[in-house]
């Protein structure tokens, strides 16, 4: 009998068979039962099969691309750290930076990784199911190799010891942390436009080209290394979080408003996540590369504009929140930094005022509103170091109810005033740092009035140490309360003048450079 045999599969009927071949329609019972997540949000899919693969990629040649990427990236992370490489950065006051980005992102890229192996489950489209897989992968590999990089410094410094205790702890953490709980209570498509779209196309960008590109400038070759494998991962999820909302937007038309409302929701949750990028750039990187001004001119107000133009034929605006947000950029470092500074004793990093040849570069990049508004300040802050008089601040801030970041953000067009903003709930009062986190509030207050507040916690004494006894006569409650999070008071706190850091740093560079 003669047989007509295909010996080899194309590229295209090789890929439809190891993903799209991979589904099936259910019988025994119905697929609302087996996928109920889809519907309660008001999404509405009509043909899944619509839906566009941005990467034609197979999961064994998803393996081999990676396992070629992780040879690479840790045959450098071994010689850089058998080569004594945290003494080749610029200065010790820039592993600072390391020791929050540490404390905040694996977790966060954990969060994603469990984020997406959900929607695998969850969306019954066979496309994004292993688009949401590969994703699930890359995101635990990133908090692996985040984490595998930055070991080498918690042999010499500290600050970077149980940083996942204080994860759930330490009172800045709750920032980033509430953001992916938030994200990861929604439904599938709003967590995906969430993660997909704002963390990836507004938060990435700013984390993995800049910062990362100011850890390469500076000698960093552990964080250069791991945020350069990831980039291409990146590439593919941001074009994911793009796929999914132009495929939401073309099933349906009832599904923009839907859209709409979570894109302005997220962008605003993005940015205000960003505001410790900010300081990084601006003040923790000894060299730097651009401000972060420049930085969010250059990644959202030209390229993301250039993405909310092309979904502008799906009837997409640009989030309201895009004007408040230009006139914070020329803000947003200072004043993080400066919350940071006065909190000095409650951080697991060191703070330090900033050079006089450091103000003057934050004056080149900010002329309009440092040297009026910000260099007093430091200037001031420097008169009463002098005098002994170093200022910390004694008190715990005001938290947003939303963003959970302090109050210290000042209104847009008074940058002497706090931005604050209140609204009663069932009797509650809760407070917000801006319109955008009141709205946002306002549109889901069930949600959030469940928060989590570190000085609200504080306050009801639900962060001592375990078996302390606040009644005792010598009970030190802030002493109890860095217990709680771990943190060494005169070790991982404090200045940086004078530090185990830098008078360690500085020995051993010695040494090494020295005969």
């Amino acid at each position: 009998m003669d047989m007509n045999v295909k010996k080899k599969l194309g590229l295209k009927e090789k890929y439809a068979l190891m993903t799209r071949g991979l589904g099936w329609e259910t019988t025994y019972e119905s697929m609302d039962a087996v996928f109920p997540q889809t519907r309660y949000e008001g999404i509405r899919i009509h043909d899944w099969d619509k839906w566009e693969d941005p990467f034609r990629l197979t999961m064994d040649a998803y393996w081999k691309y990676q396992a070629e990427k992780e040879r690479k990236l840790y045959a450098i992370v071994d010689a850089y750290a058998q080569n004594n490489g945290h003494l080749g950065v610029t200065d010790a006051r820039y592993i600072n930076a390391l020791k929050i980005f540490l404390s905040a992102v694996p977790s966060l890229e954990y969060n994603a990784h469990r984020g997406f192996a959900r929607l695998g489950r969850e969306l019954p489209g066979v496309g994004p199911q292993i688009a949401c897989q590969m994703q699930a992968i890359d995101e635990i590999r990133h908090a692996q190799t985040q984490i595998h990089s930055l070991s080498n410094y918690n042999r010499f410094y500290n600050g970077f010891h149980d940083w996942k205790h204080m994860n759930d702890r330490l009172w800045y953490l709750s920032v980033p942390k509430s953001f992916f709980e938030d994200a990861c209570t929604c439904g599938p498509f709003e967590f995906i436009i969430a993660i997909g779209f704002s963390f990836e196309y507004v938060l990435t960008n700013l984390v993995f080209v800049p910062f990362i590109s100011g850890a390469a400038y500076n000698g960093d070759m552990g964080a250069m290394t791991f945020g350069f494998s990831a980039q291409s991962d990146e590439a593919r999820h941001m074009t994911l979080g793009l796929e999914v909302i132009k495929f939401m937007l073309e099933q349906d038309p009832a599904n923009l408003p839907i859209i709409q409302a979570w894109i302005d929701k997220w962008v605003w949750r993005g940015v205000r996540l960003l505001s410790i990028v900010a300081m990084l750039m601006d003040y923790m990187l000894p060299k730097r590369i651009m401000s972060w001004k420049e930085a969010w001119e250059v990644y959202f107000e030209e390229n993301g504009m250039a993405l909310f133009k092309d979904l502008a034929r799906y009837g997409i605006k640009v989030p309201d929140c895009v004007e408040l947000i230009k006139k914070e950029k020329d803000h947003l470092s200072h004043q993080a930094w400066n919350a940071f500074y006065t909190a000095g004793k409650i951080t697991n990093f060191h703070t330090w005022l900033p050079t006089e040849e450091e103000m003057d570069w934050l004056s080149s990049k900010y002329p309009d509103t440092f040297d009026r508004l910000y260099r007093p300040r430091f200037e001031h802050y420097r008169e009463l170091e002098k005098q002994g008089k170093r200022f910390y601040n004694t008190t715990l801030p005001m938290l947003c109810q939303v963003c959970q970041i302090p109050m210290m953000f000042t209104e847009a067009d008074d940058p002497t005033q706090i931005s604050y903003r209140q609204v009663t709930h069932q009797g509650d009062k809760y407070h917000f740092c801006s319109d955008h986190c009141q709205h946002i509030f306002e549109r889901e207050p069930d949600k959030y009035v469940e928060a989590w507040l570190p000085a609200h916690q504080i306050w009801q004494g639900n962060c001592f140490a375990e078996g302390a006894d606040p009644t005792a006569p010598d009970f030190d409650p802030l002493k109890s309360v860095l217990d709680y999070w771990h943190l060494a008071y005169g070790r991982d706190n404090l200045d940086f003048e004078g530090s185990e850091d830098q008078k360690n740093f500085a020995a051993w560079r010695a040494q090494a450079t020295r005969n």
